[in-house]
Formats: structure tokens, sequence, C-alpha cells
């Protein structure tokens, strides 16, 4: 635990010495955020502001992961090779749909459904590396986790070939719902330093140390990043930040055995996806009529009349409570 902690402390110094260069650098590329004409008026200032921040975010988490695991976990340490696996791909992903979405270009992004096909593709590879046991199957790789654990349940729940469609499903929302959080400056980033420590501590609990490391590691990168993205935002972690910190959150959980407990530790991303679900269901089947003033749940709160930092601050202390909550479920 102690290595652990130190990690997550070096994480941070790292990410802030390295993150003045190169925010610098976003802003003289031009590498600016469009913002959409549908959001609240007060965001419109954002334009401009740069993004791919979350290329900061995923190369500082690699090379610190990968200089410990060589140093200390090396043999025992194979399995993290999963999470930063999902890390890179989505946030090439995310990259990709960043570079589609900045000032001066023709689009908006990528498709819905292109975006959704090669995430699907992602978590669909993850899941069954995550499932395969090589020692009875042809495939050499793969982590042989086949069960769940439910809390209040002592032993774990063994569901088989059921953990690939539920990797899919969790790797996917999760990382949908991360990018619905990430809305509004410094929202997506607390929440997510507070979920990969819950996580962490459980690792803990389960003697995974590696997977601690892990954690504690993003959570320390995502405090760094947080010194930039505070409001006002110098830049912001984009898709290319906030697929990748989705996905792996949820891989992490999956490898943990608790990927149940994201809908407690992960509150605040699941109540921004079903404030947008509601949104769009509500509005079909009363004929144009609106639940909440904006979707997702961030904007309807900030034209409620509360600032861009109230919403992010009480949105980051529900999600701090709800990770405790998680912590003693686990426990359980």
């Amino acid at each position: 635990m102690a290595i652990a902690l130190s990690m997550g402390a070096l994480a941070f110094v790292i990410t802030l010495v390295l993150g003045y260069p190169f925010v610098e650098y976003l802003r003289r590329a031009g590498l600016g955020k469009k913002v959409r004409i549908e959001g609240p008026s007060t965001h419109l200032e954002k334009t401009g502001t740069p993004t791919m921040g979350g290329i900061l975010i995923v190369f500082s988490v690699l090379a610190l992961t990968i200089a410990l695991s060589l140093t200390l976990y090396r043999e025992n340490g194979r399995s993290i090779l999963l999470p930063l696996a999902v890390m890179a791909a989505t946030a090439v992903l995310g990259w990709i749909d960043d570079r589609m979405s900045l000032v001066g270009s023709s689009g908006a992004g990528m498709s819905a459904r292109s975006k959704f096909a090669l995430l699907f593709l992602v978590a669909l590879l993850a899941a069954v590396v995550l499932w395969n046991n090589p020692l009875s199957s042809p495939l050499p790789y793969g982590l042989g986790i086949n069960y769940l654990f439910v809390p209040g349940i002592k032993n774990e729940i063994a569901i088989g070939w059921l953990i690939v469609p539920l990797a899919c499903f969790g790797i996917m929302g999760t990382a949908h719902a991360v990018n619905l959080t990430d809305g509004l400056d410094s929202l997506a980033g607390h929440t997510a330093a507070v979920a990969f420590a819950a996580y962490g501590i459980i690792a803990q609990l389960y003697g995974q140390t590696y997977l601690v490391t892990f954690c504690f590691a993003v959570s320390g990168v995502l405090l760094g990043f947080l010194w930039f993205n505070a409001h006002p935002a110098e830049v912001f972690m984009g898709d290319t930040g906030a697929l990748s910190l989705g996905a792996t959150l949820a891989i992490v959980a999956l490898m943990l055995g608790q990927v149940l407990l994201l809908a407690v530790i992960g509150f605040v991303f699941v109540a921004e996806t079903l404030s947008v679900i509601l949104q769009v269901g509500y509005f079909k089947l009363s004929r144009g009529k609106r639940l909440f003033r904006m979707a997702p749940l961030h904007n309807h709160f900030e034209l409620m009349g509360w600032s861009q930092t109230q919403v992010a601050q009480r949105f980051w202390l529900v999600s701090m409570v709800t990770a405790l909550l998680g912590v003693a479920l686990a426990l359980v």
C-alpha cells in the first residue's frame, strides 16, 4: 500500500511538471474544442479551449505503470497489461473523435454509430481476454475471470461465459457515462479520481497489489490534470481522456469481480447517463415535453441557477460519499 500511495503522489508531481509544456503546445497548435451550441449559453465562452488533455493522462499512466511493473512486479504483474491495453486503445479512439471536433474542422466529431462500433470491438476483445483461461483453452492469453461478487454474499458467483456480455456492457456503458459527465470543468476528473481510489482500496482488500498501484497512479495523474482543468479550464480531457478512463475503470471493476459496485461507486456517472435516457424517452412519449431543463443532469442544475463550480463540487461530494458506501459494501 505504501508503494501505491507513493506512486499516486509521484504521478501527481510528474503530471504537474509535464502539464505546463503540454498545455502550451496544445494552445500553440490551435487544438481548440468546438462547443455545442445546444448546450447552456455560458459554455460558448469555452470555444477554442485546448482539448485532447487525455493524452497527458494516458501517457503518464502508461509510462508510470510500465516502469513500475518492469522494476517490481515483472512476471506477477502481467495481468495489468489488460487495463493498459484497453486504456491505450480507447484513448486512440477518443483522439480520433477529438481531432474531428476541433475548431475549424468540418464536422462535430465521429458519428455515434462509428464510435459505438469501434468501442464495441475493443470491449469484446477485452471481454474475451478477461474470460479466457489459457489452462483450459487453445488461446494462449487470458485471466480466467468468470465470476462476480454480490454485496452481502460471502463467496463469488460463477457466471461462466456470461462474463463476456456483462464485460462488454460494463466497458461501453462506463465509457459513455464518463464521456457524458465530462461537460463541466473538473467534473469528470474529480469523480473518476475518487472512483479509481475507491477501487484501489478494494484491490488492497483482495491483495491485488498491481491493481492497487495502478488505481492510485490513475488517481494521482487525474489530480495533476485537475490542476489545469479547474474552472476556468486551461485544457479539456476530451474523448481521449473520458472514453479511456471509463473503459479502464470498468476493466478494473471486472478484474476485481466487483463490477456491480460500479453503480454505487460511479453513482454520478450513472445519474448523468440515466438523465439522458429519461430525457429522451420522456420527450418522445410526451411529444415534445422535457423532464429536465437540459440533459445531462449537470446542465439541468446549471440552468436552475447553480454556478459551474457549485455543480462540479457538489457532484464531487456526492461521488465521495457513494465511493465510501461502495467500499463498505465490498467489505460486507
